[in-house]
């Protein structure tokens, strides 16, 4: 068995496992049973674990349970190449629900606990002038990629500081001016612009620029290369509620690299 036919397996066998364990079709069924009934005429990988997906899915066959007769399957999508039409939407909830209560926990108690405790207090701390960065997606340039193709990034620059009217007079900060915007482990320079789109004390930067970095390999990119607001996030911060790394709401300041006119 080659490589390509091991990851197939595994990946088939942790399909099963998970599927097993959830009151599913298949719950019981042998794993290597199952493969044999995804594998007509040599099919495999993702062919093979897609027909799984279907099969195990709300309105597959089930591998022949109960009923479930009928149901899609790979084979049965590939009879009907315009498409199998499964009628109107079926309401699924709350029998879907897996939490302890049977409905959407929409203000678990350890989540309710650390606004009170840790969020609630944060919003004073823009006393001493400090800030908070947050990221921000443009509607022209979503993904880095598009920042290579000529049309989407002509005009007016879309890599700027977003800073409200308050800030920026209290930073003495005009739009279009250069701004430093600094973090505790690093510093960009970028156009500011102010706008009350954005609320006091939080300033934006969109994510996915700065492609003057090097072995950056992109022309019209490169001539609207932006920043990395990446520069500005800290190793060291961590959310302690899910564990995960901080990318929105970093502490920084900000200033005019020119000041302002009086």
């Amino acid at each position: 068995m080659g490589d390509d036919d091991r990851l197939d397996a595994r990946t088939l066998t942790g399909d099963h496992r998970r599927e097993a364990q959830s009151g599913s079709p298949v719950e019981g069924r042998d794993a290597g049973e199952l493969v044999e009934e995804l594998s007509p005429n040599g099919r495999r990988g993702p062919e093979r674990i897609l027909d799984f997906m279907l099969r195990t899915g709300a309105y597959g066959d089930g591998f022949g349970a109960p009923g479930h007769e009928g149901g899609l399957s790979l084979a049965v999508l590939e009879a009907h190449l315009h498409g199998v039409d499964l009628g109107p939407l079926q309401p699924r909830l709350p029998e879907v629900l897996k939490t302890a209560s049977g409905t959407i926990e929409l203000a678990p108690e350890t989540i309710v606990a650390d606004v009170e405790a840790r969020l609630v207090p944060s919003l004073d701390r823009r006393s001493d002038g400090e800030l908070v960065l947050v990221g921000r997606r443009d509607l022209r340039s979503n993904n880095s990629w598009m920042h290579n193709v000529e049309i989407l990034v002509k005009g007016k620059p879309r890599c700027t500081l977003q800073i409200h009217p308050d800030d920026a007079a209290r930073f003495g900060i005009e739009s279009g001016a250069s701004v430093r915007v600094r973090s505790r482990v690093g510093a960009v320079e970028i156009p500011a612009e102010v706008t009350d789109g954005i609320m006091p004390g939080v300033v934006s930067i969109p994510h996915g620029w700065g492609h003057d970095a090097p072995g950056a390999d992109m022309d019209v990119a490169l001539a609207h290369a932006g920043v990395n607001s990446n520069v500005l996030a800290d190793a060291e911060l961590m959310d302690p509620l899910s564990g995960n790394a901080v990318l929105n709401g970093i502490p920084v300041t900000v200033e005019a690299l020119v000041p302002a006119p009086a």
